[in-house]
C-alpha cells in the first residue's frame, strides 16, 4: 500500500517521506490517491493524523518539480485557514517539507525548485503585502476575511492562476456566516481565474469533526456549469476519522454542588453578601494537575477569565514553591514572615518562573507566537486559553487538556481535548471541571457522547442575505456586473443555491435605495 501511495510523487519526496516517517497515516493512504487524481476531496481524520501533510504533499511536489512560472503567474497554491495564528503555524510547519525534500534531491543529484511561501493575514504589515504583491509566493496562507480583501483590490490579479484551494478545519467554518461568506469568495475567486482562461481550482479540506459529511462536501463544493444548468461540483470524501483513544475525567472538587452560591456573609454598606464559591476549592485541584503534567492546555470559555485564572494559578504556585523552600531549610512558612534570617531572605528572594500563561485573540500576533514558543520550549507548563487553541495549531507534546465548565458540544470537547495527544496513536487526556449543577448534567452528557462519538449534525446557513449585501457591493465595486451573472455566481456557493429570484431582486432594490423610506425612516 504504501509503495502504491507514493508511487504518483517525485523520487526527491518518495526519499523524503521514506526517510522520516514509517508510513503514510490512514488520511495519508486514502486521500493522496483523490488529491493526485485532482478530485475535490473533502478529508476527515482525527487531530495529530498528519491532515496538513496530506494536503500540501502534492503541490508541493508538483511545484517543486515544475518549471518556475513567470513572476504574475507564480501564485498557484491558496491556503485558508480559520485562524491567523493556524496560518503562521502552518507556515513554520511547512518549512520542514520544503526542507527535507530539497535536501533528499541534493543527495539523488535531481533539479528541485524550492517553492516559495507568503503569509497575509490582518497581522501583515503594509511593506510585505506590497512585496508580495509585485512578487507572489507560490503558496499563499491566509485568512477567509484576507481572501476577501485581495478580491475586492488590485491584489486579486495575482490569484488567477490559483490551482489549489485548501481550507482547514472547514468544521469551524461550514455552521456559520463567516463560512457562507468564504463560499461566495470560493466563488468569486473561480470567476477571477476563468477571466484569466485558467480552468477551475482543485478544492481540498480537511477537519477533525464534522458530521454528517455529505453535508459539508456540498458546502465545500458549491455547484459548477453543466450544459446551462447548475449542478452540485463531485466531491470525494475521505472518512479517515477512527475515533481518538479517550482518557477522560469528571472532576467535581465539592463535597455538594448544591451549597454553591448560598450566603456566607451578609451584605455591608459597602458591599454585597459574600456566596460561597467553587473556585477556593478548584483552583489547587487545577494547580496539581498542571504540576503533575509536563505540558497542559486549559480551555475556558471568556478572555476575562483566561487572564484571571492564569493570574490566580501563578500566585498560587508562587506560594507553593515559597513554602517549599522554606520547608526545605526546616522552617515554619506561617512564622517565617517576620525573620531577619539572611537565608531564610534570600530563599524568599528567590524569583519563582511563571508557570502559565493566558492566551487569547485580543493578544498581538507577537505575543502569541512567543507564549506558543514558550510552552513548545518548556519554558511554560501551560496555558490557560479561549477558543484561540482550539483548531489545529501545533502545541507540541501536550500531555493533558482541562476544560474548565462545560464545552457546550461534542464537537468542541473533542476537538479541545483532541490537543492531548497531537502525535499519531497517541490517547488524548482531559479532565473537565464543570462549575454548578446544571454545568455537572450537560458535561456528564456531552463526555458520555464523546467516547461514544456522536458528533451533533453540522448545517450551513440557507440564503444569509446581510453575507450576500456585503459581497454584492464588493462585486460591483471591482467591476460591471449583469443581474444574470451575479444570480450565477452567487447561486454556485452551497449556502445560496436556493436564493429566489424575488429574493435576490428585493436584495438589489435594498441596496439600491428603493425600498419605502417613509416607513423605514426610523433606522
Amino acid at each position: 500500500m504504501t509503495a502504491d501511495v507514493l508511487d504518483r510523487f517525485s523520487p526527491a519526496t518518495r526519499e523524503w517521506f521514506g526517510t522520516t516517517f514509517r508510513e503514510p497515516t490512514a488520511a495519508q493512504a486514502q486521500g493522496w490517491p483523490a488529491i493526485a487524481n485532482g478530485d475535490h476531496a473533502l478529508i476527515l481524520a482525527p487531530t495529530g493524523s498528519g491532515k496538513t501533510l496530506t494536503a500540501f504533499l502534492h503541490a508541493i511536489d508538483r511545484l517543486s518539480t515544475a518549471e518556475e512560472p513567470a513572476r504574475d503567474e507564480r501564485l498557484r497554491v491558496l491556503y485558508i485557514s480559520p485562524l491567523k495564528a493556524l496560518a503562521v503555524d502552518v507556515d513554520k510547519n511547512l518549512r520542514a517539507p520544503l526542507r527535507g525534500v530539497q535536501l533528499a534531491a541534493e543527495r539523488l543529484g535531481l533539479v528541485w525548485r524550492e517553492p516559495t511561501v507568503g503569509v497575509r493575514t490582518g497581522d501583515t504589515d503594509q511593506s510585505e503585502r506590497q512585496r508580495m504583491l509585485r512578487t507572489p509566493p507560490d503558496i499563499l496562507i491566509t485568512t477567509p476575511e484576507s481572501l476577501f480583501l485581495l478580491l475586492t483590490s488590485r491584489a486579486r490579479e495575482t490569484l488567477r492562476h490559483v490551482d489549489t484551494v485548501i481550507v482547514d478545519e472547514i468544521h469551524a467554518l461550514a455552521p456559520s456566516k463567516r463560512g457562507s461568506h468564504l463560499a461566495l469568495s470560493l466563488e468569486r475567486l473561480e470567476d477571477e481565474i476563468a477571466r484569466a482562461g485558467n480552468p477551475p481550482p482543485q478544492r481540498i479540506a480537511l477537519s477533525a469533526t464534522q458530521r454528517p459529511l455529505d453535508e459539508i462536501a456540498r458546502f465545500l463544493g458549491g455547484a459548477h456549469d453543466v450544459d446551462g444548468r447548475l449542478e452540485p461540483r463531485p466531491v470525494t470524501i475521505v472518512d479517515a476519522g477512527v475515533r481518538k483513544a479517550l482518557e477522560l475525567d469528571v472532576v467535581v472538587p465539592v463535597e455538594d454542588m448544591g451549597d454553591l452560591g448560598a450566603v456566607v456573609e451578609p451584605a455591608t454598606e459597602l458591599a454585597g453578601p459574600t456566596r460561597r464559591s467553587i473556585w477556593p476549592a478548584m483552583h489547587p485541584r487545577l494547580l496539581d494537575l498542571v504540576e503533575e503534567h509536563t505540558s497542559t492546555l486549559i480551555f475556558v470559555n471568556a478572555r476575562r477569565l483566561a487572564e484571571r485564572l492564569a493570574a490566580t494559578l501563578n500566585e498560587l504556585h508562587e506560594r507553593r514553591v515559597r513554602d517549599r523552600r522554606l520547608a526545605a531549610l526546616g522552617l515554619d512558612p506561617g512564622a517565617a514572615a517576620d525573620s531577619d534570617d539572611p537565608t531564610l531572605i534570600a530563599a524568599l528572594a528567590e524569583p519563582v518562573p511563571e508557570l502559565l500563561r493566558a492566551h487569547h485573540g485580543s493578544l498581538s500576533r507577537e505575543r502569541r507566537l512567543q507564549i506558543e514558543d514558550d510552552l513548545k520550549g518548556g519554558r511554560l507548563r501551560g496555558l490557560v486559553a479561549t477558543s484561540s487553541l482550539e483548531l489545529g495549531i501545533d502545541m507540541g507534546a501536550v500531555d493533558l487538556v482541562i476544560q474548565v465548565s462545560s464545552p457546550g458540544s461534542v464537537s468542541r470537547g473533542l476537538q479541545r481535548i483532541g490537543r492531548a495527544g497531537h502525535q499519531v496513536g497517541q490517547p488524548s487526556k482531559g479532565t473537565l471541571f464543570p462549575k454548578f449543577r446544571g454545568d455537572l448534567l450537560e458535561t456528564a452528557v456531552v463526555v458520555q457522547r464523546m467516547e461514544a462519538g456522536e458528533i451533533e449534525p453540522t448545517r450551513y446557513p440557507r440564503n444569509p442575505i446581510d453575507v450576500l449585501c456585503q459581497q454584492i457591493v464588493a462585486m460591483t465595486a471591482m467591476e460591471d456586473v449583469t443581474v444574470n451573472e451575479l444570480a450565477r455566481t452567487v447561486r454556485r456557493a452551497a449556502p445560496f443555491a436556493d436564493l429566489s429570484d424575488d429574493v435576490l431582486e428585493a436584495t438589489l432594490d435594498l441596496l439600491a435605495g428603493r425600498y419605502p423610506s417613509d416607513e423605514f425612516s426610523e433606522l
